[in-house]
Protein backbone atom coordinates (compact mmCIF):
# COMPACT_ATOMS: atom_id res chain seq x y z
CA UNK A 1 0.00 0.00 0.00
CA UNK A 2 2.52 2.45 0.95
CA UNK A 3 4.85 1.44 -2.59
CA UNK A 4 1.85 1.97 -4.44
CA UNK A 5 1.57 5.76 -2.58
CA UNK A 6 5.32 6.66 -3.15
CA UNK A 7 4.80 4.98 -7.00
CA UNK A 8 8.54 2.84 -5.37
CA UNK A 9 9.04 -1.00 -6.06
CA UNK A 10 7.98 -3.02 -3.41
CA UNK A 11 10.59 -5.58 -2.77
CA UNK A 12 9.05 -8.11 0.07
CA UNK A 13 12.69 -10.06 0.96
CA UNK A 14 10.76 -12.39 3.35
CA UNK A 15 9.34 -13.75 0.12
CA UNK A 16 12.99 -13.93 -1.37
CA UNK A 17 13.80 -16.24 1.55
CA UNK A 18 10.00 -17.91 1.26
CA UNK A 19 10.76 -18.64 -2.54
CA UNK A 20 14.58 -20.55 -1.72
CA UNK A 21 13.15 -22.40 1.10
CA UNK A 22 10.37 -23.60 -1.23
CA UNK A 23 12.80 -24.60 -4.17
CA UNK A 24 14.77 -26.48 -1.92
CA UNK A 25 12.01 -28.30 -0.27
CA UNK A 26 10.74 -28.68 -4.09
CA UNK A 27 14.57 -30.37 -4.94
CA UNK A 28 14.61 -32.06 -1.45
CA UNK A 29 18.10 -30.81 -0.03
CA UNK A 30 19.00 -30.69 3.24
CA UNK A 31 17.76 -27.28 4.86
CA UNK A 32 21.13 -27.80 7.10
CA UNK A 33 23.20 -27.53 3.89
CA UNK A 34 24.33 -24.19 3.64
CA UNK A 35 26.77 -24.68 1.06
CA UNK A 36 24.21 -26.20 -1.32
CA UNK A 37 21.42 -23.89 -0.13
CA UNK A 38 23.94 -20.95 -1.20
CA UNK A 39 24.53 -22.19 -4.74
CA UNK A 40 20.98 -23.18 -5.44
CA UNK A 41 19.84 -18.95 -4.06
CA UNK A 42 22.80 -17.64 -6.41
CA UNK A 43 21.27 -20.21 -9.40
CA UNK A 44 17.86 -19.04 -8.91
CA UNK A 45 15.52 -16.09 -10.40
CA UNK A 46 13.14 -13.92 -8.39
CA UNK A 47 10.93 -11.94 -9.77
CA UNK A 48 8.33 -9.52 -8.25
CA UNK A 49 5.70 -8.35 -10.52
CA UNK A 50 2.69 -5.90 -9.44
CA UNK A 51 -1.09 -6.64 -10.48
CA UNK A 52 -3.13 -3.69 -11.19
CA UNK A 53 -5.42 -4.91 -8.51
CA UNK A 54 -2.23 -3.76 -6.00
CA UNK A 55 -1.01 -7.14 -5.20
CA UNK A 56 2.28 -8.74 -6.18
CA UNK A 57 2.76 -12.10 -7.56
CA UNK A 58 6.17 -13.89 -7.05
CA UNK A 59 7.86 -15.83 -9.16
CA UNK A 60 10.55 -18.43 -8.68
CA UNK A 61 12.49 -20.03 -12.27
CA UNK A 62 9.13 -18.18 -14.09
CA UNK A 63 7.16 -20.09 -11.76
CA UNK A 64 4.19 -18.28 -9.91
CA UNK A 65 4.80 -19.13 -6.48
CA UNK A 66 3.16 -16.85 -4.96
CA UNK A 67 0.49 -18.73 -2.67
CA UNK A 68 2.61 -21.48 -2.42
CA UNK A 69 5.22 -19.71 -0.05
CA UNK A 70 2.96 -18.91 2.00
CA UNK A 71 1.17 -22.16 2.90
CA UNK A 72 2.31 -23.09 7.14
CA UNK A 73 5.23 -25.56 6.65
CA UNK A 74 7.09 -22.76 4.42
CA UNK A 75 6.76 -20.35 7.48
CA UNK A 76 7.84 -23.38 9.72
CA UNK A 77 11.48 -23.99 7.85
CA UNK A 78 12.14 -20.49 6.17
CA UNK A 79 14.21 -18.94 9.78
CA UNK A 80 16.26 -22.01 9.20
CA UNK A 81 17.12 -21.33 5.69
CA UNK A 82 17.58 -17.52 6.55
CA UNK A 83 20.18 -18.20 9.26
CA UNK A 84 22.71 -19.16 6.60
CA UNK A 85 25.12 -16.38 6.01
CA UNK A 86 25.68 -17.44 2.70
CA UNK A 87 22.45 -17.63 1.75
CA UNK A 88 21.31 -14.03 2.85
CA UNK A 89 24.69 -12.57 1.11
CA UNK A 90 23.04 -14.17 -2.25
CA UNK A 91 19.90 -12.25 -1.34
CA UNK A 92 21.24 -9.16 -0.06
CA UNK A 93 23.29 -8.49 -3.12
CA UNK A 94 20.08 -8.92 -5.30
CA UNK A 95 18.14 -6.85 -2.85
CA UNK A 96 20.75 -4.29 -3.20
CA UNK A 97 21.01 -4.21 -7.44
CA UNK A 98 17.18 -3.57 -6.98
CA UNK A 99 17.31 -0.62 -4.53
CA UNK A 100 20.38 0.65 -6.99
CA UNK A 101 18.00 0.33 -10.13
CA UNK A 102 14.95 1.90 -8.44
CA UNK A 103 13.34 3.79 -5.78
CA UNK A 104 11.88 0.44 -2.93
CA UNK A 105 9.94 0.27 0.17
CA UNK A 106 12.00 -2.77 1.05
CA UNK A 107 10.62 -4.93 3.53
CA UNK A 108 12.70 -7.45 5.61
CA UNK A 109 13.76 -7.73 9.13
CA UNK A 110 17.45 -6.58 7.99
CA UNK A 111 16.31 -4.12 5.77
CA UNK A 112 17.91 -1.32 7.82
CA UNK A 113 20.42 -2.82 9.76
CA UNK A 114 22.24 -5.03 6.75
CA UNK A 115 20.53 -4.33 3.17
CA UNK A 116 20.20 -0.42 3.26
CA UNK A 117 22.15 0.78 6.36
CA UNK A 118 22.70 4.27 4.59
CA UNK A 119 18.74 4.55 3.55
CA UNK A 120 17.12 7.73 4.07
CA UNK A 121 14.05 6.61 6.37
CA UNK A 122 14.19 3.50 8.39
CA UNK A 123 10.60 2.39 10.11
CA UNK A 124 11.00 -0.67 12.55
CA UNK A 125 7.28 -1.93 12.87
CA UNK A 126 6.09 -4.37 15.19
CA UNK A 127 3.30 -5.60 17.41
CA UNK A 128 2.27 -7.56 20.42
CA UNK A 129 2.76 -11.36 19.62
CA UNK A 130 -0.66 -11.69 20.67
CA UNK A 131 -1.70 -9.39 17.49
CA UNK A 132 0.54 -10.52 15.48
CA UNK A 133 -0.56 -14.27 15.63
CA UNK A 134 -4.30 -13.21 15.54
CA UNK A 135 -3.50 -11.28 12.06
CA UNK A 136 -1.86 -14.51 11.33
CA UNK A 137 -4.16 -17.12 12.55
CA UNK A 138 -7.23 -14.78 10.40
CA UNK A 139 -4.61 -15.05 7.39
CA UNK A 140 -4.50 -18.68 7.47
CA UNK A 141 -8.05 -19.38 7.79
CA UNK A 142 -8.98 -17.69 5.21
CA UNK A 143 -6.49 -19.60 2.98
CA UNK A 144 -8.58 -22.56 4.40
CA UNK A 145 -6.62 -23.52 7.10
CA UNK A 146 -7.92 -24.51 10.19
CA UNK A 147 -4.77 -24.13 12.50
CA UNK A 148 -5.06 -23.89 16.17
CA UNK A 149 -4.31 -20.27 18.02
CA UNK A 150 -2.22 -21.56 20.28
CA UNK A 151 -0.13 -22.70 17.74
CA UNK A 152 -0.11 -20.04 15.45
CA UNK A 153 1.25 -17.94 18.62
CA UNK A 154 3.87 -20.87 19.02
CA UNK A 155 5.05 -20.91 15.79
CA UNK A 156 5.83 -17.19 15.50
CA UNK A 157 7.48 -16.97 18.91
CA UNK A 158 9.70 -19.61 17.85
CA UNK A 159 10.46 -17.78 14.36
CA UNK A 160 10.90 -14.13 16.85
CA UNK A 161 13.81 -16.17 18.84
CA UNK A 162 15.23 -17.95 16.23
CA UNK A 163 15.47 -14.26 13.95
CA UNK A 164 16.66 -12.63 17.31
CA UNK A 165 19.50 -14.47 18.11
CA UNK A 166 21.25 -15.96 14.73
CA UNK A 167 24.67 -14.76 14.36
CA UNK A 168 23.78 -13.23 10.79
CA UNK A 169 22.03 -10.33 10.53
CA UNK A 170 19.46 -11.22 13.91
CA UNK A 171 16.39 -8.82 14.11
CA UNK A 172 16.95 -5.80 15.72
CA UNK A 173 15.97 -1.88 14.77
CA UNK A 174 18.58 0.03 13.33
CA UNK A 175 19.75 2.88 15.73
CA UNK A 176 18.27 5.39 13.35
CA UNK A 177 15.03 3.89 12.83
CA UNK A 178 11.71 5.21 13.99
CA UNK A 179 9.65 2.24 15.77
CA UNK A 180 6.08 2.26 14.86
CA UNK A 181 3.95 0.25 16.92
CA UNK A 182 1.30 -1.13 14.92
CA UNK A 183 -0.97 -3.07 17.22
CA UNK A 184 -4.09 -1.00 17.63
CA UNK A 185 -3.46 0.11 14.41
CA UNK A 186 -5.30 -1.22 11.17
CA UNK A 187 -3.41 -1.09 7.97
CA UNK A 188 -4.68 2.39 6.81
CA UNK A 189 -3.86 3.92 9.94
CA UNK A 190 -0.28 2.43 9.40
CA UNK A 191 0.50 3.10 5.91
CA UNK A 192 -0.75 7.06 6.71
CA UNK A 193 1.84 7.17 9.80
CA UNK A 194 5.03 5.71 7.49
CA UNK A 195 4.00 8.34 4.83
CA UNK A 196 3.48 10.86 6.96
CA UNK A 197 7.53 10.13 8.56
CA UNK A 198 8.59 9.37 4.83
CA UNK A 199 7.65 13.37 4.38
CA UNK A 200 9.13 14.25 7.34
CA UNK A 201 12.89 12.67 6.59
CA UNK A 202 12.58 13.82 2.77
CA UNK A 203 12.05 17.35 3.81
CA UNK A 204 14.91 16.91 6.14
CA UNK A 205 17.64 15.43 3.86
CA UNK A 206 16.17 18.57 1.17
CA UNK A 207 16.85 21.09 3.43
CA UNK A 208 20.76 19.18 3.47
CA UNK A 209 21.09 19.37 0.07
Amino acid sequence: MLADKLGFLYIDTGAMYRAITYTALQQRISLDNEIVLAKLTATTTIEMVQQTNGEQKIYCNGVDVTKAIREPFISKNVSQVAAHPQVRQELVRMQRELAQEHDVVMDGRDAGTVILPHANCKIFLTASLEERAHRRYLELKKRGHNKDFALVKADLAKRDYIDENRAASPLIPAQDAVIVDTTCLNPTEVVQKIFHIYQQKKETVNNVL
